[in-house]
């Protein structure tokens, strides 16, 4: 039987619900518009006509695949992250809305300085970097990942929001000492793999079965590359220029300690939307 857009967007969205899925509305919404073709205002502009049997059957297999698991940002490839549109891949963990937390504090520091030059390092899809640089017109951003397939999509998304002529990427090992041709940055910032790795196999499906371990995996306790970049990447941060971390739950007083130890001051701890402490940043104070 034919059925219209709205009643196909509501159906599914009742089977989200029935499995427990919070994000139910927007993820019902995402997955019809994009198997159907349609924006969001087209979708609510058409709700009234009726679907083609095969454009309501690719909207249910998209469902039957979320409903096993597989998070909607990958099943219509892509997202968005503090307003900008963003190719999503397999290759790159989805952009949170807890990280949006990070890129306002980082935003803030950089935004008074008359110019600044910015790194994003583990950069995976490219989002808080691309973010920052929507913001500051006045910036220049390096966006640095270790995978190749993560920096084509970094490429992707640079092109996608046209911020071609203020942000590059480059591949970088965040484990390993800075390329000093790089220069100096004002500013870094850093939402890198976090999950102790015995953790992950208890993340949920969603997790565990489809984002990248590679950016999961932060080593036996979770700090591998807290240590690592605060310690080795203080060398790319001019005197008097801020690191900030996005930390897990359970992590910013560890971390703020490593960074203590490697001369930053000023330490402060942000929470996040939800009350936990989320993002970490201190200014580097001992010269290298």
């Amino acid at each position: 039987m034919a059925i219209t857009y709205n009643d196909l967007y509501l159906d599914i969205r009742r089977q989200l619900r029935q499995s427990g899925i919070e994000a139910a509305t927007l993820e019902a919404r995402e997955m019809v518009c994009s198997a159907v073709g349609k924006s969001r205002e087209e979708l609510a502009r058409d709700g009234r006509l009726y679907a083609s049997p095969e454009l309501e059957r690719r909207a249910r297999e998209l469902t039957a695949r979320r409903l096993a698991g597989e998070p909607v940002a990958y099943l219509i490839g892509e997202w968005e992250f503090y307003g900008l549109p963003l190719d999503i891949t397999r290759d790159v963990l989805i952009p949170r809305p807890d990280t949006e937390v990070l890129v306002e504090q980082a935003v803030a520091y950089c935004d008074i300085l008359p110019e600044c030059r910015i790194l994003d390092l583990c950069a995976g899809s490219g989002c808080i970097g691309l973010a920052m640089a929507s913001q500051l017109p006045r910036c220049r951003v390096v966006l640095g990942e270790y995978s190749d397939a993560a920096l084509r999509v970094c490429r992707q998304n640079i092109r996608r929001n046209s911020l071609s002529g203020r942000v590059i990427s480059i591949q970088a090992d965040a484990r390993n000492l800075p390329d000093q041709t790089l220069g100096e940055f004002d500013c870094i910032v850093s939402n890198p793999p976090y999950i102790p790795r015995e953790d992950i196999g208890g993340l949920d499906v969603s997790v565990k079965d489809y984002e990248p371990h590679l950016a999961l995996d932060g080593g036996e306790d979770g700090l591998d590359f807290y240590r690592s970049i605060s310690e080795k990447w203080k060398t790319a941060l001019r005197p008097g220029g801020r690191l900030y971390f996005e930390v897990g739950i359970g992590q910013a007083d560890s971390v703020l300690r490593l960074m203590r130890a490697q001369g930053f001051g000023d330490i402060q701890v942000i929470k996040d939307h939800h009350d936990i402490p989320r993002v970490v940043f201190g200014t580097l104070y001992t010269e290298i």
